[in-house]
């Protein structure tokens, strides 16, 4: 067991697999002798080579198209898109050509990409740094989503993306870089969760809050504070937006009665909205108030100024909270 932050369990993440297998290289702009921006690939460059750790030109649609390529040769590329607003340029490829090439070809072609993006705000940037483009992505069939939110997921899920014969968009919550957790490097196979399914990290009996990625320690913050009042909130960590695991929450939903979804994502058409849905579906006679979503607000992401006013907060989850307790 180690304690390291999320950057450097993503680090040793990928280090393990391309010490595992020789076909995985990383491709991305200043990756290699920088390190990326924020250091996630620091060292590796000095260690594995120019050949595997390719410095990239300025120009996602590139990075993706050629990733493509050579995953189709053999490859199994790792993409960094510096900042997840930088990933626009390289949507068409993403959706139209990684996320449709198994179908395409009735299962005759794989394409192992993964893309790694961090995401999310409270880092205050400027435009295009702090956006949660996810479920644009888990809206496309073909693409796998998935977002950690601690540093011994980190380390996993990285390697088990990497492995998978579909394209992954893998998700890194920025604010949370370096928040440090407790990694077992040293898990066997069958001993590592995989890598679509939920967990609980909170046992509760009044309401079940599920979260993913950067709000899932607002989540357990908010259980927190809720359970100095005495009520019970049950914390469920999505980790996979698509496939989502909505037998782990169903479960949760049974047990509790009540469920609030938390993001930082607009909550209009959001991953919220489906969890609710299905959930809704699922468990309507479990429920004993309507599903309560608490994200951001169907607007583009302002300024780092008044970010804190956009963001989820606990007093905006324990709100919602109060309103599924009341209902």
């Amino acid at each position: 067991m180690e304690r390291m932050p999320i950057a450097k369990a993503i680090n040793a993440g990928l280090r393990a697999a391309m010490d595992r297998d020789p076909r995985v290289l990383l491709m991305g702009e200043d990756i290699g002798r920088l390190g990326g921006v924020f250091r996630v690939t620091d060292g590796l460059q000095k260690d594995f080579g120019e050949d595997r750790v390719l410095d990239t030109p300025l120009a996602e649609a590139g990075i993706v198209g050629t990733a493509l390529g050579m995953a189709l040769r053999g490859y199994r590329p790792v993409c960094e898109i510096q900042f997840n607003g930088f990933v626009y340029p390289a949507f068409s490829q993403i959706v139209t050509q990684l996320a449709k090439l198994r179908a395409r070809s009735r299962g005759r072609l794989s394409v192992p990409v993964v893309i790694r993006m961090p995401a999310g705000g409270g880092i205050g940037s400027v435009e295009h740094h702090s956006e949660s483009p996810e479920v644009l992505f888990a809206h496309t069939a073909g693409l796998r989503v998935v977002y950690p939110s601690t540093a011994h997921d980190a380390y996993w899920m990285v390697q088990q993306s990497i492995a998978c014969a579909d394209p992954v968009v893998f998700m890194e919550p920025e604010r949370r870089y370096w928040d440090k957790g407790d990694v077992d490097t040293d898990l066997g196979p069958g001993q590592v969760t995989p890598l679509h399914r939920a967990r609980v990290l909170r046992p509760g009996t009044d309401a079940t809050l599920v979260a993913y990625g950067p709000t899932v320690k607002l989540a357990l913050d908010a259980a927190a504070e809720a359970a100095q009042d005495g009520t019970q909130l049950e914390v469920v960590d999505l980790r996979s937006i698509s496939p989502l695991d909505v037998d782990t929450v169903a479960e949760s939903v049974r047990r509790t009665g009540r469920l609030v979804v938390v993001q930082e994502a607009p909550v209009f058409h959001g991953a919220g909205a489906e969890i609710a849905a299905q959930i809704t579906e699922r468990c309507f006679y479990s429920l004993e108030a309507p599903v309560k979503r608490v994200g951001g607000y169907h607007l583009p992401y302002p300024a780092a100024r008044v970010e804190e006013h956009y963001l989820p907060s606990v007093d905006r989850v324990l709100d919602a909270v109060e309103q599924a307790l009341a209902a």
